[in-house]
């Protein structure tokens, strides 16, 4: 099993990123699919999640009209597109599949909100 996120890196205030995650390994259209980010010394929170067929999406309140994520099931691929960046989104973001009892982590891909 492999979730590797990228798109990451340094942006201004206001600005706008886009993240994707690339999964192998397993049937990738049978899963959940979330976006977690962790800011140093702080929890690793959920920050946005879509159901396996892309149908149902939430969005933590922080992030609600900022931040959409989507998915191809065709691609394997979730998509996290961040617009109006700000520099409390500084964290490193993760990709999480989940079904059930079975959950996987990508490595995660540092995001820098900076002027």
């Amino acid at each position: 099993v492999q979730l590797v996120e990228s798109g990451g890196g340094l942006v201004q205030p206001g600005g706008s990123l886009r993240l994707s995650c690339a999964a192998s390994g397993f049937t990738f259209r049978n899963y959940g699919m979330n976006w977690y980010h962790q800011a140093p010394g702080k929890e690793r929170e959920l920050v946005a999640g879509v159901s396996s067929g892309g149908g149902v999406t939430n969005y933590a309140d922080s992030v609600k009209g900022r931040f959409t994520i989507s998915r191809d099931n065709a691609k394997n691929t979730v998509y996290l597109q961040m617009n109006s960046l700000k520099p409390e989104d500084t964290a490193v973001y993760y990709c999480n599949a989940r079904l059930l009892g079975s959950s996987y982590w990508g490595q995660g891909t540092q995001v820098t909100v900076s002027s």
